[in-house]
């Protein structure tokens, strides 16, 4: 994989000329950034992308915060590793964002996958395709990774809506019991599928139900043309990733604010 060529492509496809996640929702360019924006707070708002130099980064800033505070809305500026100026996080943490844990970009192409992960004895896949599905998903989730606010939720069943054929969402379940939980999206007009949302439960970790679930969304991403898979992976899921196939590109740092 040229990793030069593979990031340009992610940066022109997925942020440059990003689509909106739902029909409510905007994508909008104030300037040298791109913006989405949702029709609530509980959408996702935040900066996608930008082109900014030192001496126009902080006019900016303050764009945007002007710009979501008006709205009311929650947002988060998605920093990426190779975005400049080079101290642009130390610059939105002036502004009065707060920086979350710092992931690593990491793309695979589905090809290079391996696919043959079983999930354990007792364990089956079910579909996520409405409410009820959503239900065992944030169950999982606040399990995993500490209760939901309600936005996740909201996002979940609004795209299942709105755009179905743009998610695949799926639960483990160990007899009724949801054990783990992962989705895919799938931005029309693009090479990449992007794997969001990996958690299993503390007592059901380690027994390959993570990697399962990846090679699941693989084969689905594979059959529906998707060249790319990409992940924006913590530390304790990198290592299942580069062992499946996947190499970093580049870090990715959620930076949010809070009007």
């Amino acid at each position: 994989m040229d990793h030069a060529t593979v990031l340009a492509r992610y940066d022109r496809e997925l942020r440059e000329r990003a689509r909106p996640d739902s029909p409510a929702a905007r994508v909008e360019r104030a300037g040298d950034v791109i913006r989405h924006v949702g029709s609530t707070a509980q959408d996702w708002n935040g900066v996608l992308w930008s082109a900014l130099d030192a001496d126009g980064a902080d006019a900016a800033i303050a764009e945007q915060v002007a710009h979501f505070s008006a709205l009311g809305h929650p947002f988060e500026w998605k920093l990426y590793g190779h975005d400049r100026p080079a101290d642009l996080g130390r610059r939105l943490t002036a502004a009065g964002f707060t920086a979350e844990p710092e992931e690593t970009l990491m793309v695979a192409e589905v090809t290079d996958l391996s696919l043959d992960a079983a999930l354990p004895e007792g364990v089956r896949l079910h579909t996520v395709t409405d409410e009820a599905g959503v239900d065992l998903m944030i169950a999982v989730h606040d399990k995993a990774f500490g209760p939901d606010d309600g936005a996740l939720r909201h996002r979940l069943l609004a795209q299942l809506t709105t755009a179905p054929d743009t998610l695949v969402a799926v639960v483990a379940l160990a007899g009724a019991e949801p054990v783990s939980a992962a989705r895919m999206e799938m931005p029309p007009g693009t090479g990449f599928a992007g794997l969001w949302g990996g958690g299993t439960a503390e007592q059901w970790r380690g027994r390959g139900i993570y990697r399962a679930l990846v090679a699941h969304r693989a084969r689905i991403a594979a059959d529906r043309g998707y060249r790319y898979l990409h992940v924006d992976a913590g530390s304790e899921s990198r290592p299942i990733l580069e062992r499946l196939g996947f190499v970093p590109l580049t870090t990715t740092t959620p930076y949010v604010y809070e009007p």
